[in-house]
């Protein structure tokens, strides 16, 4: 199987400018070194990556976390909601999802806890 690291550097770049992210976002999203990151957002080195790595990827792009596996390897990537494809005995694989999906969803109580809190400042200022 061939490997298309340039399609991968196409669409994160892609997909960054569609979101306003800028590399040090990313970075801080994904909790990918900032080396791994450039080199793979400027196609600088060709190497075999973790599969976490480019799901940490992904994720961080607001994708499927299998998006990036899927380009990198020149098929279809899944849409937000798709089953993660992981086989039975790849234990450190399911893992690795599972955290991933925990973190996403820690981000999105974090973000309704800040949205909770404004309403709530706003109520409170309003009636007193």
């Amino acid at each position: 199987m061939t490997e298309d690291w340039s399609a991968v550097a196409k669409a994160i770049n892609e997909r960054m400018t569609e979101l306003g992210l800028r590399q040090r976002e990313l970075i801080a999203r994904s909790r990918v070194s900032k080396a791994a990151v450039r080199e793979i957002q400027h196609n600088t080195v060709q190497r075999r990556r973790s599969a976490r790595t480019l799901e940490a990827l992904s994720s961080a792009l607001a994708w499927h976390p299998q998006h990036l596996v899927a380009v990198l390897e020149g098929r279809t990537p899944p849409q937000i909601g798709d089953p993660l494809v992981v086989s039975d005995n790849d234990v450190p694989g399911r893992l690795a999802s599972i955290e991933m999906r925990l973190r996403d969803m820690a981000e999105q109580l974090d973000q309704i806890s800040a949205d909770l809190a404004t309403v709530i400042n706003r109520n409170d200022h309003r009636g007193g």
